[in-house]
């Protein structure tokens, strides 16, 4: 699976721009707040429908504009998909793929698989049980758009029915109606939970021997998932909660409050591990989704590596340089230091500076 080519207008800081890509390494260098994770959101959002960073569309039009266009070659399986992206203001967007209107934006899901990882993503272990969910539903709806048309409807009907919850308190009347959202509730939430099992349960069988290896085999990690409810309880708990949901006026029962541990024999890494811990686990975690999605999908993901070498010490760095065989690899940092002068292997190089992607040559790169 390649990116071959990428357009941008009006997109972010970027008022028209066309880049082609190795299938190797690509590294985009320069400045901060110039434009390279800009290139990398653009292409996340393609292959997810959203931004990486839980924005809205709108914010992603550049300041002025009311509209943004995105355009993307993809080679998969020796067939080429082009993919436009059309944001517009106020609107839902518009999606073609080699021309076709998708009529769903979840119809674009499972055509390009990317791995992100970024410095925020060092502290999934730390940080709180959302940064955890998010992880497992964004890797779960590119490889499943059951799962996809699953967790939307959840959502939605999560959103509703905590609108009626505050509304019974003003039109008691309206109590009865709760029986209809919860049976919808109940039958999403369970899928989901069925499939965020089945999920971790394989990425347990990959994680383990790739944590040993960057500890140095001496700590031996499980992923423990720690759902809010389980899938055959899920019903008579959503039905003993409601008292508390009414005076709360938020469902408290669910797979929205679900979450999953790192375990190193029994010690929870996410309470007891120290920095450097959770970063192996972070690491080991982002290096497990790109096995399993090869195994899954039969085909390797992109890669994208946001800024984050910088943040390694030399022994991770070295473990990641070694698992990038065979995987078109994005990589954003501020400058060609001695680091990735001579520890990578650079197939092509481009300088952002304030909203433009220059292309450097083979002679460039060497001077």
């Amino acid at each position: 699976m390649i990116i071959s080519s990428l357009s941008l207008q009006d997109f972010r800081n970027y008022e028209g721009m066309t880049l082609s890509f190795s299938p190797g390494t690509n590294i985009l260098y320069g400045d901060n707040a110039q434009g390279k994770t800009n290139i990398l959101e653009a292409m996340y959002l393609v292959a997810t429908t959203k931004s990486h960073r839980g924005v809205r569309d709108r914010d992603m039009i550049r300041f002025g504009c009311h509209e943004a266009h995105i355009r993307t070659v993809i080679l998969k399986k020796g067939l080429d998909y082009r993919v436009d992206l059309h944001l517009r203001e106020g609107k839902s967007k518009g999606i073609a793929i080699n021309g076709q209107r998708v009529k769903k934006a979840s119809d674009l899901m499972g055509l390009l698989h990317i791995v992100f990882f970024s410095p925020e993503d060092l502290t999934i272990v730390k940080n709180g049980p959302a940064y955890r969910r998010h992880f497992l539903d964004m890797e779960l709806c590119q490889l499943d758009g059951v799962y996809l048309q699953s967790l939307n409807s959840y959502n939605k009907v999560l959103e509703n029915r905590n609108k009626l919850l505050k509304a019974i308190f003003e039109t008691p009347s309206l109590k009865p109606t709760l029986d209809v959202w919860d049976a919808q509730l109940v039958d999403y939430g369970v899928r989901i939970i069925e499939e965020r099992t089945k999920f971790l349960t394989r990425l347990n069988e990959v994680i383990g021997p790739i944590h040993e290896k960057l500890s140095g085999g001496k700590e031996h990690l499980k992923l423990i998932y720690e759902p809010n409810v389980t899938a055959d309880q899920m019903a008579s708990q959503v039905k003993a909660s409601r008292d508390r949901d009414l005076y709360s006026h938020q469902t408290q029962v669910g797979p929205h409050k679900d979450d999953f541990s790192f375990v190193n024999d029994t010690i929870d890494l996410r309470r007891y591990g120290s920095q450097g811990q959770q970063r192996t686990c972070a690491l080991s975690l982002k290096l497990s989704e790109l096995r399993l999605v090869e195994e899954m999908t039969g085909d390797a993901p992109v890669l994208m590596l946001d800024d984050v070498l910088s943040e390694l010490d030399s022994s991770r760095q070295n473990y990641l340089i070694e698992s990038l065989g065979g995987i078109q690899t994005f990589i954003t940092c501020t400058g060609l230091d001695e680091f990735v002068e001579h520890r990578f292997r650079i197939d092509s190089l481009y300088e952002v500076t304030n909203g433009h992607a220059t292309q450097r040559t083979d002679s460039e790169k060497d001077g």
